[in-house]
C-alpha cells in the first residue's frame, strides 16, 4: 500500500514538472494502473533555441513528447523538431547525412540511428509523439533542420 501511495505521489510530481497548461487533446491510450508515464513538453524558438537541454526519464516509461515551436517564422526557413537518437551515433553525422532528406522533413528514410523524432514544425506550430523510454543510458537529441544541430541539441538521460 505504501509503495502504491508513493508511485502515485511520484506521478504527480512528475506531471507537474513536465507538463504546462493542457491544450485540450486527448490524453495517451492507458497502458494498465500501475504503467508509468511521463509527458515532456519542449519549446523551440526563432533563435534556434530549445527551452531544455537535458531530460531525464526511467527506462521503460511510457513517453509523451510535445514539441511547441514557439517562433513566427516558416517551416520553409526556421523549422524545427526533435529527434531523439541511438546511442553511439554521431550528432553531425547524422544531421550531414539528413540534409539528403529535405523532402522527408531532414530525417533518414531508414531510420536507423533515430529512437523517436517529432515532425518538422513551423513557428506557431505543435507536435505530440508517444513512444517508451528505451535501456539505461545517455543519448542525444538534435533538431535535423541543416545547421541546427549545432545549436539545438541536448541529452535525453535514462535512469
Amino acid at each position: 500500500m505504501k509503495m502504491k501511495i508513493k508511485f502515485i505521489a511520484l506521478c504527480i510530481a512528475a506531471t507537474f514538472t513536465f507538463t504546462s497548461c493542457g491544450d485540450g487533446k486527448k490524453a495517451p491510450e492507458k497502458l494498465g494502473e500501475d504503467a508509468p508515464k511521463r509527458t515532456i513538453v519542449i519549446e523551440a524558438n526563432d533563435k534556434m533555441k530549445y527551452n531544455m537541454a537535458e531530460i531525464k526519464v526511467k527506462s521503460g516509461e511510457r513517453i509523451t513528447l510535445t514539441l511547441n515551436n514557439v517562433g513566427k517564422m516558416l517551416k520553409l526557413s526556421m523549422g524545427h523538431n526533435v529527434v531523439i537518437l541511438k546511442q553511439g551515433v554521431d550528432m553531425e553525422e547524422f544531421a550531414t547525412k539528413s540534409r539528403e532528406y529535405a523532402s522527408n522533413d531532414y530525417i533518414p528514410e531508414e531510420g536507423k540511428d533515430i529512437i523517436a523524432y517529432t515532425k518538422m514544425l513551423g513557428g506557431g506550430e505543435s507536435d505530440t509523439i508517444t513512444f517508451d523510454a528505451p535501456a539505461k543510458g545517455i543519448y542525444d537529441f538534435i533538431c535535423s533542420f541543416p545547421g541546427h544541430w549545432a545549436l539545438m541539441k541536448g541529452k535525453f538521460i535514462v535512469e
